[in-house]
């Protein structure tokens, strides 16, 4: 006898919520970044949960896959950041709206 798939859901939208909090209130790109993969995670964990629920492994290969895409969202927006803060001195999320040099 284990854990209630439930109790997986309601953490799962508990870490989506606070991810979706530190995108909305936080200007720095890093903590953005790290909110937008806590809100992966969330989904990855609901994923799990209801592939577990239902028996079915399609949930686990789909965890395979945004895995795989956060990795190189990761990458792509690092080295983006980087640039900026090599070129500007400062990162915040205002100052990159413009995108202008």
């Amino acid at each position: 006898m284990g854990v209630p798939e439930h109790y997986y859901v309601v953490l799962s939208a508990i870490l989506f919520t606070i991810g979706v909090v530190g995108v909305v209130i936080r200007r720095n790109p890093l903590v953005i970044f790290m909110s937008i993969e806590l809100m992966l995670n969330a989904a990855n964990l609901a994923l799990v949960a209801f592939g577990h629920r239902f028996g079915a492994l399609d949930g686990q290969a789909l965890v395979l896959f945004v895995m795989a895409v956060a990795a190189a969202e990761v990458a792509v927006g690092l080295a983006i950041i980087v640039v900026i803060f090599r070129a500007r001195r400062r990162l915040s999320v205002d100052d990159l709206s413009v995108m202008r040099w």
